[in-house]
């Protein structure tokens, strides 16, 4: 990982597709090819996890720590593989092309893989299937059953469930496994599925010398059915309710702080089974993605736990966690571990430690670096380290061009017009940024596609302050265009990040 290198934030949902969402089909390769052709070398993700719609279709909210989202695979794949007739890339309802309509997107994909599991039950030979159950049943079964079971109980959580289910007594799951067979079938195709197309992506990807670099998101919600599998790893009280939830506490952007929700680790118990979870967990995504970043990375030095039932943030308490015995632990099962460190926030130096002891680069953001502390802050190229990933911004963030034109003060302007060495006009801006990262010392440059693009703040990706129409922004059919591609081309060849 430490050798000067560049490439692109986006996400697999952004893509151009005709079926209204990104996904692993042609445009996907499309895309590889452009970033080998730009000599990049890395291509950033979000979590690939199934999302929920009743939280915006978040890919930092999934019923599951391991199972794909269904609504990643490409129908296209599937009618080359002849799952799907060919008239389904004829007859399509008229999704927009610049935004995700997830209930629309959802609809429609429903219907294509009904049609195509009912071709799939006629196959004789079934070997790739076989070998991917072979190969995942250790979380498969559970997850399917887990799906098969809130289609049948209509949603909610897993602990409105009847008591038996709920709890997972051997009987009423064998019984429910036999009750619900063809749609716990049904269930497990879809992931074959996805893992089948997804593995051809990533070694295309490979072949062409691109790493992909995906996201795990540090905890899991009380929904999921990791909670329901193994309660016994999280600070849940007598009736399976969340005794101590995560957030961060106030600070400068929030007097409140904020409360995420999600039920803690009992990082005692998990030190007894050898982070056997946790294990489980970094294997798995180590087998989907080259290198992995780890959401809040700080939660697993030391996390925010708040009492369920507080209303905010604030009345939380620091609570460590056996973050070097962790750590080593997964060192021993996991050589040169690949990890990025989301360590962006208040960062403290216990926190530091961990990352210099095992050698973690950290992330540093452009669009922080001209706040206050300017010109001193480790925001601004002049500061950073080696060993550290560098962005203009993140999925979270607005663009560049958003950023300046509707949240910066005149005193960040002027600072930055300082920083540059002119002013510059906003259609520059975003190049000029770039290139401030392309030439720095970091390893590593890791650019979001809107900002290569210089688009505007109706491309931003998420806002973090609002729970409603995030994740929908869409890289058009004719993006990126070929004056993008060689100013990427050139600053590549130029920084030595070929």
């Amino acid at each position: 990982m430490k050798q000067r290198a560049s490439g692109i934030l986006m996400h697999l949902t952004s893509l151009p597709s005709p079926f209204g969402i990104g996904d692993m089909g042609p445009s996907a390769y499309r895309f590889v090819d452009f970033l080998s052709k730009a000599k990049q070398r890395y291509w950033q993700i979000l979590p690939l996890n199934p999302t929920e719609p009743a939280h915006d279709n978040s890919p930092y909210y999934s019923i599951s720590a391991f199972a794909g989202n269904p609504l990643l695979i490409s129908p296209e794949l599937l009618v080359k593989e002849g799952l799907l007739p060919a008239a389904v890339l004829k007859s399509l309802p008229n999704f927009p092309k610049k935004r995700v309509l997830f209930r629309a997107v959802v609809a429609h994909k429903e219907k294509l893989f009904n049609h195509a599991y009912r071709r799939f039950k006629t196959r004789t030979n079934k070997d790739d299937y076989e070998r991917f159950y072979r190969q995942n049943a250790d979380w498969l079964d559970d997850f399917v059953l887990f799906k098969a079971l809130r289609f049948y109980f209509k949603g909610g959580s897993w602990r409105t469930w009847t008591a038996k289910i709920r709890d997972r007594d051997p009987e009423a799951l064998r019984w429910a496994g036999e009750k619900l067979h063809d749609r716990i079938e049904k269930e497990k195709f879809l992931q074959y599925l996805f893992d089948e197309q997804w593995r051809m992506l990533k070694a295309y990807c490979n072949r062409k010398g691109i790493h992909i670099i995906g996201d795990i998101p540090i905890y899991m919600p009380y929904e999921s059915a990791d909670l329901w599998v193994h309660p016994e790893l999280f600070k849940l009280d007598t009736e399976k309710r969340p005794a101590a939830v995560a957030g961060v506490p106030p600070d400068y952007f929030s007097a409140t702080g904020q409360l995420w929700g999600h039920p803690v680790y009992r990082w005692d118990v998990l030190k007894k089974t050898g982070y056997a979870w946790w294990i489980k967990r970094i294997k798995r995504n180590l087998a989907l993605f080259d290198v992995v970043r780890i959401d809040h990375f700080r939660g697993l030095v030391a996390y925010w736990e708040v009492p369920a039932g507080e209303k905010t943030a604030v009345n939380g308490t620091w609570v460590q966690a056996p973050a070097v015995d962790f750590f080593n632990a997964l060192n021993r099962r996991f050589p040169c571990l690949p990890i990025i460190a989301e360590d962006l926030g208040t960062i403290t130096a216990d926190v530091r430690e961990v990352m210099r002891q095992f050698d973690f680069p950290g992330m540093k953001l452009l669009q922080f670096g001209f706040g206050d502390d300017f010109p001193t802050g480790a925001f601004l190229p002049h500061n950073f380290v080696k060993n550290c990933v560098v962005y203009t911004g993140t999925h979270d963030n607005n663009t560049i061009r958003g950023w300046f034109e509707n949240e910066v003060t005149p005193q960040v302007k002027q600072r930055l017009f300082t920083y540059l060495g002119r002013r510059v006009a906003v259609d520059e801006l975003a190049w000029e940024m770039i290139r401030l990262l392309m030439m720095s010392v970091a390893d590593k440059v890791i650019i979001p596609i809107q900002d290569l693009l210089g688009l505007g703040e109706d491309a931003r990706m998420n806002r973090p302050a609002s729970n409603t129409g995030n994740w929908q922004w869409r890289l058009t059919p004719e993006l990126p265009t070929r004056a993008s591609f060689i100013k990427l081309l050139e600053m590549t060849e130029i920084y030595q990040r070929a």
